[in-house]
């Protein structure tokens, strides 16, 4: 046995006249709720090079054809050199349009043995959506590889680093095969050595399904389009997800082939941010979608009854400001103020939840507040399996103290956390999930996007996406009366746009005030709804930025996902020619077009090093939440322009302009003066 052992590996040690080829296994395919691919496989191929054997070559027609230069190409022999050794094959250039692979073809005996074509399976998107949920993939580099160093990555691997690609990598993946094959005298490849006796077969990656409908993805992706914000949809009685826009997007296939790099480069500098996952990474105020969640805490707490009354003059005198204001005076118990979303009303609920004679201090009663929030999912990562969540914000005690020192802040200082807006902050998964929440009278399980992997969960991925979440003991009656609320705010208050003929929904608006550099914005919209009331089958959220009213433009965005979902489809052709309107409806701020025509400005013929001199590719990459070894070659000529700029450009501006998606209502350091702004907010 050990001479025969012996004998196979002095066999494939004897590099004369074979060649050791990696079959490169196929990823995972990816399925909708429905059964239908929504990420496949296709093949590229990759230009190969083992630097120890570069002699004697045709350089220049090398060059001609891959178009660069022999500077470049000396450049690219040493970075494989420094990264992989020179006896180890390297890419030299990734992913071949089918015209370069062509003339490679053509000319490849000019550069053998040191070159050689690679076949490398790719993503190809039968649909062209959902790219900020599948993600993308890049080739791993050596940061990469030193924090996966017991996982079987080699340099010219490529690994998830976006979406759910990053998240099930493990999953995915596969495993690569090696094949050896003879030559001839010309270094050509002739047949596989002794029949494929010592051939490794590479094994496919694990296919998922998921809980996506593509097309009410499409959908919403469509009605989303010249927008800024973010649509969420979940299976309340799951916590799949369903469908998760994030606006403005790309189409997934941009970020793989042959044009990858320039693709991924211009993307990145958009400054509105398509690379960013709006639905978990981005932070709004909830505006009054939030009041639901106060009527749960008041209601619980005992401190109102659905029959308690208030009446509004046109503003809320408690605390002898007239703030936060009202558009529609009048007196009202707990169904006509949600269903109106009168802001005295809950402004009084959440005067009488912090003052509750119950707790002893103002500190107490807002800590039992909060651990109701943390209840229903807020101020904390839900534990998406998304990448890049971020938790939120729920106001503690400790929040004022530290601001205004302890005892010297009331329920007057913090008002505005009455209805959703001020240190409230949220994502939009949290929002949606707060309807899977009250669609279930109390309970969600954690919304995630993979439902099951084909031959077993093996890394126990999925186990914490079936556990019941319910940490609150509410009486189903609470949740009657607010749904008897929000039911009203659909069929007669501010949400009657997301009406849909033969379904009860439940809904709340939202309309929240935002601010950029200090400049008061035009309000971002917020509605939220689940349906139908009773059995309900879908919870969703949508948030359209910069565009005024959520009655006028988030409302009928849902409304139109909700029949798409609950009913398969549109056929009303006013309801088609709904779809088009909305979908031509250009929201999107001046702002973002200001600083799209800075960044092409032609006052900056570096514009690459510019961006980079003032700060700005750091912030997007703060913002986007990209790793620092995320996309390097994509880089490499924004980097490389900076070291070739005269030493006068401008230093870096700490004070840059981050279009980071947050309102401007966190707390200030001249004692939030900027929440206590407190508006209207329907």
């Amino acid at each position: 046995m050990l001479q025969i052992v012996s004998s196979k590996y002095k066999i494939l040690a004897d590099d004369q006249g074979k060649f050791r080829k990696i079959v490169y296994p196929d990823r995972g395919v990816v399925y909708d709720r429905k059964g239908r691919v929504i990420l496949d496989n296709t093949t590229i191929y990759d230009l190969m090079v083992i630097p120890g054997k570069v002699k004697g070559i045709d350089t220049a027609s090398l060059c001609d054809i891959l178009d660069i230069d022999t500077t470049q190409f000396k450049k690219r022999l040493l970075d494989a050199v420094v990264k992989n050794t020179k006896i180890r094959p390297s890419v030299f250039e990734a992913l071949l349009s089918d015209e370069t692979k062509a003339r490679l073809d053509e000319a490849m005996y000019r550069f053998e043995p040191a070159f050689y074509l690679q076949e490398r399976p790719v993503r190809s998107y039968p649909y062209e959506a959902a790219g900020n949920v599948l993600g993308y993939l890049s080739e791993v580099d050596t940061s990469f590889l030193k924090s996966h160093t017991e996982e079987g990555y080699q340099i010219g691997d490529y690994a998830g680093k976006a979406g759910i690609e990053r998240t099930y990598e493990k999953v995915l993946m596969g495993q690569r095969g090696i094949e050896y094959w003879k030559r001839d005298n010309k270094n050509r490849l002739t047949e596989r050595l002794e029949n494929g006796k010592y051939d490794t077969a590479a094994i496919a990656g694990q296919s998922v399904h998921t809980s996506i409908d593509i097309e009410l993805q499409q959908l919403g992706e469509k009605l989303m389009a010249n927008k800024i914000g973010a649509i969420v949809a979940l299976d309340p009685k799951t916590g799949g997800i369903l469908a998760m826009v994030s606006a403005p997007t790309y189409k997934p296939g941009l970020l793989t082939g042959s044009e990858k790099r320039k693709n991924y480069s211009r993307l990145f500098k958009d400054p509105s941010l398509p690379l960013l996952n709006r639905a978990v990474n981005a932070y709004y105020s909830p505006g009054s979608t939030f009041k639901t969640l106060q009527a749960l805490v008041a209601l619980k707490d005992g401190v109102i009854t659905p029959t308690t009354t208030v009446s509004c003059s046109g503003a809320f005198w408690g605390c002898g400001t007239g703030k936060p204001k009202c558009l529609d005076p009048g007196t009202f118990y707990l169904k006509t103020a949600i269903t109106h979303s009168c802001n005295t009303y809950f402004a009084t609920v959440m005067q009488r939840v912090i003052d509750n004679p119950k707790w002893p201090t103002v500190d107490s009663s807002l800590n039992h507040w909060a651990k109701y929030m943390y209840g229903f999912g807020l101020g904390h990562k839900l534990g998406v399996d998304v990448p890049s969540e971020k938790s939120g914000k729920i106001p503690t005690a400790a929040t004022y103290n530290k601001v205004y020192g302890e005892g010297h802040w009331n329920f007057c200082t913090i008002s505005s956390i009455s209805i959703g807006q001020g240190e409230v902050l949220t994502t939009p998964i949290q929002v949606a999930n707060e309807m899977a929440y009250l669609a279930n009278d109390g309970w969600y399980i954690t919304p995630h996007v993979v439902d099951s992997i084909d031959g077993g969960d093996k890394f126990g991925l999925l186990a914490k996406y079936k556990e019941k979440h319910k940490t609150l003991d509410i009486p189903d009656s609470i949740f009657d009366a607010v749904h008897d609320g929000m039911q009203g705010v659909v069929e007669s208050g501010t949400g009657m746009a997301a009406r849909v003929p033969g379904i009860v929904i439940c809904g709340k608006t939202g309309t929240v005030e935002n601010y950029y550099h200090g400049e008061k914005q035009k309000n971002h919209a917020f509605f939220a709804a689940f349906a139908p009331r009773d059995n309900p089958k879908i919870a969703i959220m949508c948030v359209v930025e910069n565009s005024g009213m959520g009655g006028t433009y988030a409302a009928p965005i849902v409304s139109l996902l909700l029949e798409k979902y609950l009913k398969d489809s549109i056929t009303d052709p006013k309801r088609l020619a709904q779809i088009e309107t909305i979908s031509k409806m250009n929201l999107i701020p001046a702002r973002i077009y200001q600083e799209a025509r800075r960044i092409d400005s032609l006052d900056h013929s570096k514009d690459s090093a510019y961006l980079l001199s003032k700060g700005y590719i750091k912030s997007i990459k703060d913002t986007v939440g990209i790793d620092d070894d995320d996309e390097e070659e994509a880089l490499d000529k924004l980097k490389n322009d900076v070291k070739t700029t005269n030493t006068n450009k401008p230093k870096k501006d700490s004070s840059n302009n981050q279009l980071k998606d947050k309102p401007q209502a966190i707390l200030p350091d001249e004692q939030k003066k900027q929440a206590q702004k407190n508006n209207s907010n329907r």
